[in-house]
């Protein structure tokens, strides 16, 4: 199977997917490349699996289809980003551009909302919002109360946004993910592992714009 070895001080093999669906391995500098050879042997079901699962990127070219908010809307030439019916215009030129401009602004309205809500019914609190363009992770939340997500949550469903909002305002009462966050998000989202074993099905997102 092909490969990239990265090599370094590092003590252990590690195996990763890139974004482009390069197969990484991070190696210490004087392992046998033979037992690297092995490595990838014992991985390679584990790796074919998740090759397999992998989405094409999408284009933005028009009769795509992309998911806004869950909904899947069919992409059509228009002056500017709106939606009607199940069709989505974008401009012919800078699209990808338009999207991210308009995904920010879906972003904060709707985590915003989510986020809101969740306080007022369970007595959290966060300082700040923001939207980023994190491809390595949904969202994340500092020790300040500063929440952010990525504009990447407008392709999800409401019930996926919601839950990662969920997730975030949990670690505004615990900062890791041990057991007492775990059942703090249970009391509120019973059916969180559901909601959050689903979002695997979004990671293609992240290699979107």
């Amino acid at each position: 199977m092909d490969c990239t070895v990265i090599r370094s001080g590092r003590k252990t093999l590690c195996l990763q997917i890139s974004r482009t669906g390069e197969v990484i391995v991070r190696a210490p500098l004087r392992i046998p490349d033979a037992e690297i050879a092995h490595f990838l042997e014992r991985h390679r079901a584990w790796l074919e699996k998740r090759l397999g699962e992998r989405h094409a990127a999408p284009t933005f070219s028009d009769g795509e289809r992309i998911p806004v908010c869950g909904t899947l809307y069919r992409i059509r030439s228009g002056e500017k980003f709106r939606t009607e019916g199940d069709i989505l215009y974008l401009p012919a030129q800078g699209r990808e551009q338009a999207l991210i401009r308009a995904f920010r602004s879906i972003a904060k309205k709707r985590m915003r909302s989510f986020l809101d809500t969740f306080c007022k019914r369970n007595a959290f609190g966060y300082r700040t919002l923001h939207i980023t363009s994190a491809r390595g992770r949904w969202g994340s939340c500092s020790t300040k109360g500063g929440i952010s997500f990525s504009f990447r949550t407008s392709f999800l469903p409401d019930e996926l946004a919601e839950y990662l909002a969920l997730h975030e305002l949990c670690h505004t009462v615990h900062m890791d993910h041990s057991a007492k966050f775990w059942e703090k998000v249970r009391s509120i989202m019973p059916d969180y592992a559901v909601r959050r074993k689903a979002l695997k099905d979004y990671l293609w997102v992240m290699d979107a714009l």
